[in-house]
């Protein structure tokens, strides 16, 4: 599976992270440094470009959030970790915004080709900006992917963490346009009692429209996990 990836780039969601090794900004990582945490993987085509820049500021930005809520950032291009530097410092120059996670310098394409980050359709060698949010397990949870002119709404993708943590703590799911502190989706019912017993509660309730879609608060804890 590992060759399989390596050559094709097939990551899929609930499959395992592939591990590596890579020497970034802040020093050598591994993903298996981030035991416990869940990582917010992106890739970015190239420094000192436009739409990257204000991707990186933005990310920056919102490092807190994710921190809040048990994530860490995780940047990468083919860029060398020279250029990275140089990047950004300058952004430090230029705003006085410290990029506070490290940037993976991927010289030789290994990681972006395992994650599938370049599409030979667009570029051989630019990674597209691939966004990979791994749990704090190692399993790929979602996998978002721009092209190379279209920047990222950081919010919606700390909204997507927010959400899998609730869905995960709450053994429920996430309804459209689902925010923290709103109610989630309760499982539909397996069986016939089930059912009827469903259709009750939302009589009784008005929490839902009827047995296969209901609702119900998230417990506090639940809420508390997410940052609030």
């Amino acid at each position: 599976m590992d060759y399989e990836i390596m050559m094709n780039g097939n990551v899929r969601i609930g499959q395992r992270a592939p591990e590596f090794e890579a020497v970034t900004t802040m020093g050598n990582i591994s993903l298996n440094d981030y035991k416990g945490k869940w990582v917010v993987l992106f890739s970015h085509p190239g420094d000192f470009t436009p739409v990257c820049t204000t991707e990186m500021i933005s990310f920056a930005r919102a490092n807190t959030y994710f921190e809040n809520i048990n994530t860490c950032l995780i940047g990468l291009s083919v860029d060398s970790n020279a250029s990275h530097l140089a990047w950004v410092y300058d952004i430090y120059c230029r705003t006085g915004i410290r990029i506070p996670f490290p940037i993976i310098a991927d010289r030789n394409g290994e990681i972006a080709r395992k994650y599938g980050m370049i599409s030979n359709d667009v570029s051989n060698t630019e990674t597209v900006r691939n966004v990979y949010v791994i749990d704090d397990k190692g399993i790929i949870r979602t996998i978002l992917i721009y092209p190379l002119n279209i920047g990222r709404f950081i919010p919606e993708i700390v909204r997507i963490v927010q959400a899998l943590q609730m869905s995960d703590c709450t053994n429920g799911a996430t309804p459209a346009n689902w925010i923290p502190n709103q109610p989630v989706i309760l499982p539909p019912p397996n069986t016939f009692d089930g059912l009827v017993n469903r259709n009750n509660e939302i009589e009784n309730n008005r929490n839902g429209i009827s047995w296969y879609l209901s609702f119900k608060e998230p417990e506090d804890k639940c809420i508390s996990n997410l940052g609030n």
